[in-house]
């Protein structure tokens, strides 16, 4: 007779997928939030895209630099899959543009140092009423604003 795993234990954890090249900074992610959630690590980008396309997580932290290839782009593809996953970047040396980046695909980021403190906070805890990383708020910076416009009066003669 095998072991038996419960449903309704394994099916409460969230599962997080890990894409890290370097095995001991993957190693210091799944010790800072094992007992929290369900982990997956994957070394490289390839591992990480199959992943993805087998299993759907509810989270994903990334290193920004996956050797030839970006963190960015398993975000894109982990929130087209999964709207409501939170995705959290890290990176050990910070390059403005890709935070922004990743910021305004709807990421975390975080210095690979700081990670293990900060994870629990990404994963678990509740986001800002106007967090734009929020997938039920409706993003507004582009909408019309309203109002009249000058073209808008009528003329009169």
């Amino acid at each position: 007779m095998g072991f038996r795993r419960h449903a309704h234990e394994t099916d409460l954890l969230m599962r997080l997928l890990i894409a890290e090249p370097d095995g001991a900074v993957r190693r210091m992610i799944h010790k800072a939030c094992a007992k929290s959630v369900r982990v997956t690590e994957c070394a490289d980008f390839q591992a990480a895209r199959t992943e993805l396309a087998a299993v759907r997580p509810d989270a994903l932290v990334t290193n920004l630099r996956l050797c030839d290839y970006n963190g960015l782009h398993l975000v894109l593809l982990t929130r087209s899959s999964n709207r409501h996953a939170r995705c959290v970047v890290h990176t050990s040396r910070p390059d403005p543009y890709l935070i922004r980046e990743a910021q305004s695909i709807g990421a975390f980021y975080e210095r690979t140092e700081r990670l293990p403190l900060a994870i629990a906070g990404y994963l678990l805890a509740d986001l800002p009423e106007r967090d734009r990383r929020d997938p039920e708020r409706v993003d507004r910076r582009r909408a019309f604003r309203g109002g009249r416009r000058a073209i808008d009066q009528p003329v009169h003669v």
